[in-house]
Formats: C-alpha cells, structure tokens, sequence
C-alpha cells in the first residue's frame, strides 16, 4: 500500500493547483485530484497543472457529484449525451495526469424518485464505465451514504452485472450510513481500487488519521486481508485540522502501520 491526499482536504484553503502542489510538498507518494468546477474539468486546466505536479504520482481523479454524474444515469439519451459530454472533458484532462481511476458517485438518492432498478441503470452504468475506459481510465463506484452506492451489497449487485466495475472504500461515508464499514470491505473484496480514510473523534467530530478513535491498525489489516494493495488517501475536510503541516503528520502515521503490517 502507497499513502496519498486529497486535494479535496485543502478545498477553500487554496485553488486547486496550489492545493496539488502542495501535496507534492508535502511528500505524499500519491494523490487524488478533485476537480471543483466545470472550469476544472477543461483539459486546459490539467494542461496548466501537470507541470507544475511533475513527480508526483495521480492515482485518481473526483469531480464535483452534482455537476453532470446523474445525467449518466438518465433515461434520458439527451441528458446522458450532456454527462458524457462533461465525462469525456474530465477523461482528457485525466489522461494529461497520468491517472487511471475515476472516483465516481453516481446518481444522488432523492426521496420518493430514486429506485434501485440494477438491470436498467448497470445499462447506464455500463456506458459510461466503457466510455472512461477507452481513455485507460476505470470508473470507480465509491460508497457515499447519500449516493447509489449508499449500503452494503449494493457494489455486489452492480459487480455481477459489469464485472469491469471497481471501487473506492470511503470510511467516513460508510460511518455515515450508520453500517460497520467492515461490511463494505467485504462487498467490494478483489475490486477495491483505492481507500479514502479519516478519522473522528471522541466526539464524533472528524479529524485526521491518528488524531481520533480509530483503529486504523485493523483497518488496513482488513484490507490486506482482501487482497488490497493499492492507495490510501487522507481525505479529510478543511475544517478538521489546523495547520498544513498534520496532513503530513497523518501520512507518517499511516505509513508506520503499513510498514509494520508489510
């Protein structure tokens, strides 16, 4: 296992180029780069920031959820063309990074319209995965409490349709769905392509790896225990630390564990 950051950990506290570099600085050995707004998704944009990030590895890639994802999961071919118009854009810019996983929610789950119709919408799902691959990039279903991959089984149902899926292991969301996050370490066995990890406090306020309550020793325990040897990336919000400077703390932390567990 390799540690990263998020730049989605800087968000508000720098633009996003800054918010790269100064993961570089830092010395993670990986990143994750969120991309906030249409703006972003240009491949301009990562035109202008690859130099700038030279060295530093880019194991994936996030966009805004709201912007276009649900529209590649419409029934509408129009609104689906308008998201694989927006997809293509953010697989360009990808490209340009080097990176090849797409960390991806989906559609969001509006009470009283959203229906867990597997067949029609892994047809859906199924066309924008084999959009991102002909760029060399997989899609990544990540579990977010208030996304289409919202409680344990569901990266399962998915699988069995589409076995090119993979996906992406969010503890903080998992807490969030009020499920052990062991169970989705299990749904996602064989197919986790990277992990985004936090931490919470004594009282349920967030924070950074090794300032809260977990035990992030039997976290990557259990994910090495299904075969999981990809990267480990601090995603945390900007208000749950002070200085910089911990992010890097955090990385020296998680990278002890790994060492002593290798």
């Amino acid at each position: 296992m390799i540690t990263g950051i998020s730049t989605s950990s800087l968000f508000l506290r720098m633009p996003t180029e800054d918010a790269a570099v100064t993961v570089k600085e830092l010395g993670a050995q990986t990143a994750e780069v969120f991309y906030q707004t249409f703006y972003e998704y240009r491949p301009e944009f990562s035109k202008m920031l690859a130099p700038k990030i030279d060295g530093l590895n880019v194991n994936s890639v996030h966009t805004l959820t709201s912007n276009f994802e649900p529209s590649l999961l419409s029934a509408s071919r129009r609104a689906r063309g308008d998201g694989l118009y927006w997809l293509d854009q953010v697989m360009r810019s990808a490209q340009l990074l080097g990176c090849k996983n797409y960390t991806f929610h989906g559609s969001m789950r509006v009470k009283g319209y959203y229906s867990d119709d597997f067949d029609e919408l892994s047809a859906y799902l199924r066309e924008a995965l084999f959009f991102c691959a002909r760029y060399g990039v997989r899609l990544c279903l990540e579990n977010v409490s208030w996304c289409m991959y919202n409680r344990p089984g569901i990266f399962r149902e998915y699988k069995n349709r589409i076995p090119e899926l993979w996906g992406v292991f969010d503890i903080k969301q998992a807490r969030r769905s009020g499920y052990p996050y062991a169970m989705y370490i299990e749904d996602m066995a064989g197919a986790i392509s990277h992990v985004h990890l936090s931490d919470v406090d004594e009282n349920g306020k967030m924070c950074l790896p090794g300032k809260g309550v977990y035990d992030f020793t039997e976290i990557l325990k259990r994910l090495k225990g299904v075969g999981f040897d990809g990267s480990v990336i601090i995603e945390a919000y900007p208000g749950d630390y002070g200085d910089i400077r911990e992010l890097k703390t955090s990385l020296e932390y998680l990278n002890e564990i790994i060492y002593k567990l290798s």
